[in-house]
């Protein structure tokens, strides 16, 4: 037996209420102007708001007015519930985008040192770092189960919240899945952990067996799994009724782990929301995520993660690795090959390729950046190229 434990969170959290606020003031600038470059950082904590950071941009954004507005569709409108959007303060305090960073977009190393082949040499990438993709067999849509499943209860608990199932529900709230695996495949669900915010008149055996029933049950059944001896713990303290930015405050970026691979995959140093593309710790990450996807669609390995890096202001990326963990169907060399000859993984190419100058990014805020329809970095278009290349 081993056992591997994912968490994911609601949109309700305070962490996830700055992404929410970081993403929804990219998405805004973008609509206007999709040459914004920004980096948007949010705090939030009992009864304010700061948004932060530098953006360069021909938009204008009233961003106090889109705090309050993206508080309140989370569901954040009573003081009692963690923080309200119609009276909290607001603070904004953006600055432009260094001259020193910009220069190294606009007019990369390979430009300035007379090496640019083409337009997509022309972009350098907005920062250093390093970046990591992820793709596995454990389910349908290639991600690991542990974070999968997470992520589906937590959708499922503020679900019917919004729908008025469970009325008495709050904004925030947390899901814990570990599963037992064995020989590396996943076989049964050990233990369930869901911590719902809720109205303080409401007992803990009513929540109980409303979460066991509601959240639990629908989301352990849509993946059939052997449910017999699963321990489930709900609300462990015996009572949730503080929340949200009241009892924590939250900051842009620190659910990283939650917003990829639920720790079954490395991460780089860089987090998501708050970003446009042109910063390579999102636009690259999604990209690696994609081709990941493609290697163990075309059958090519049963797991594959890839890393890459980069320097500010250079195109192409420094280095590139491939790891199948031993189920490749072909030597990791040969797949890094493949990768490099059919995906193109400089900043511009990766803009074009997966349109990500189009205001999508609030919808990848809550339940993971990956593993779910309607982005372009989920599509399935490479691998026919990939398995040729490899061949």
């Amino acid at each position: 037996m081993s056992l591997f434990t994912s968490e994911s969170v609601t949109e309700g959290h305070p962490d996830k209420v700055a992404d929410a606020i970081s993403d929804a003031v990219v998405d805004a600038m973008l609509t206007q102007d999709k040459t914004s470059h920004c980096a948007i950082e949010t705090i939030v904590a009992n009864g304010v708001v700061l948004v932060a950071g530098e953006a360069t941009t021909q938009s204008y954004v009233d961003v106090a007015a889109l705090v309050r507005e993206t508080l309140q569709q989370i569901g954040y409108n009573d003081p009692a519930r963690g923080l309200d959007g119609g009276s909290c303060g607001v603070l904004v305090a953006l600055n432009n985008q260094s001259p020193d960073i910009a220069q190294g977009v606009a007019t990369s190393w390979e430009t300035r040192h007379g090496e640019a082949r083409d337009r997509y040499d022309q972009q350098g990438a907005g920062d250093q770092g390093l970046m990591f993709g992820y793709a596995c067999d454990e389910t349908p849509n290639l991600m690991p189960l542990p974070i999968d499943m997470a992520h589906r209860l937590a959708e499922r608990l503020a679900a019917v919240r919004h729908d008025g199932t469970l009325p008495y529900l709050r904004p925030d709230g947390k899901t814990q899945v570990t599963i037992d695996y064995e020989d590396g495949r996943p076989v049964r669900v050990d233990t369930i952990v869901v911590s719902a915010q809720h109205d303080p008149d409401v007992k803990y055996e009513h929540i109980l067996s409303d979460l066991a029933r509601e959240v639990m049950k629908p989301v352990v059944d849509m993946y059939g799994m052997d449910t017999g001896g699963i321990t489930r713990l709900v609300n462990p303290t015996g009572r949730f009724v503080v929340g949200g930015p009241l009892a924590d405050a939250g900051l842009t970026g620190r659910k990283i782990i939650v917003d990829t691979y639920g720790g079954m995959a490395r991460h780089g140093g860089g987090a998501f929301s708050g970003k446009d593309a042109s910063k390579v710790d999102r636009s690259a990450a999604y990209a690696l995520r994609w081709v990941a996807k493609n290697v163990v669609a075309a059958g090519l390995a049963a797991r594959c993660e890839l890393q890459a890096a980069y320097a500010i202001g250079r195109a192409h990326p420094v280095s590139l690795k491939v790891d199948t963990f031993g189920t490749g169907q072909a030597p990791d060399d040969r797949i890094a090959a493949a990768v490099t000859a059919v995906a193109d993984l400089r900043p511009a190419a990766i803009i074009e390729r997966l349109e990500l100058t189009k205001p999508i990014f609030s919808r990848t805020t809550n339940y993971g950046h990956f593993g779910r329809k309607g982005f372009t970095w989920e599509r399935l278009d490479l691998k026919d190229d990939l398995a040729s290349a490899v061949s």
